[in-house]
């Protein structure tokens, strides 16, 4: 346990599962206080995850929102709001939602793949800043993918663009905010051995990918969350702005 995370409140997105589930376990072992975690539909998931956390010694609750629509953006902006000092905000909720070529993608799915991994995410960071701002200090960790860099497999172009807007976006807020105390960040995972790639890829991909990959293996979600919790920390402290690119030396390919 480390102590400076004792007493610090977080809250983690899309945490029923995979990197969002393994970040709230690893921020709760590590010492923070109290874990307000969001889900979409699984709320299965997210209650495994609660258990954990309080197993772990941390106090914690759960709410359901779809980040794909405006009401649920909405819904997410009052528990914030509502939830008292917010010390860490980790923006994991995202999803490539549906593979589709140009010619069969809808302005609808668009806006739903832009809403759940951008808007969401910026409007969650403007809810939680307020607080922030008043103690000069906070951390936000976003979630881009290694689709930013690479434009994404088949179908997952408007994904791709997306996660580049999470990696551009915390840039920009990481300028505005860095004077007052307040730290942001990013992770870009590459593939990750979890429910995201059973859903959207096949196993023949997966290996090929493997085969590809310097480390010779695909991501776990831990090793994800382990970076997650780290810019969350003193040792990160001169950390501003960064994407940070976890995929086993797949880049370098």
């Amino acid at each position: 346990m480390n102590s400076e995370f004792q007493g610090k409140t977080a809250v983690v997105t899309g945490a029923s599962r995979g990197i969002g589930a393994a970040s709230a376990i690893a921020l709760a072992r590590a010492g923070v206080s109290r874990l307000i975690l969001h889900y979409n539909s699984f709320r299965q998931g997210a209650e495994a995850v609660l258990s954990e956390v309080r197993s772990a010694g941390a106090d914690g609750e759960t709410f359901g929102a779809d980040l794909g629509v405006q009401s649920g953006i909405d819904s997410l902006v009052k528990v914030l709001e509502a939830a008292g000092d917010i010390d860490i905000l980790v923006n994991n909720a995202g999803s490539l939602v549906q593979r589709a070529a140009l010619l069969e993608y809808t302005p609808e799915l668009f806006d739903t793949v832009m809403s759940l991994n951008v808007k969401s995410a910026y409007f969650a960071a403007r809810a939680v800043v307020p607080g922030m701002l008043g103690r000069g200090r906070g951390h936000i960790v976003n979630l881009s993918s290694i689709a930013a860099r690479n434009g994404g497999g088949p179908g997952a172009t408007i994904y791709s663009a997306a996660k580049a807007a999470v990696s551009t976006m915390t840039k920009g807020l990481a300028k505005e905010l860095a004077p007052h105390g307040i730290r942001v960040n990013a992770v870009s995972p590459g593939s990750v051995d979890n429910d995201f790639h059973k859903r959207f890829s096949t196993r023949e991909v997966l290996d090929r990918v493997v085969a590809m990959t310097p480390a010779g293996r695909l991501a776990t979600n831990e090793d994800i969350a382990g970076v997650i919790v780290f810019l969350c920390s003193s040792a990160a402290g001169f950390i501003h702005g960064q994407t940070i690119e976890v995929n086993g030396g797949m880049l370098m390919v």
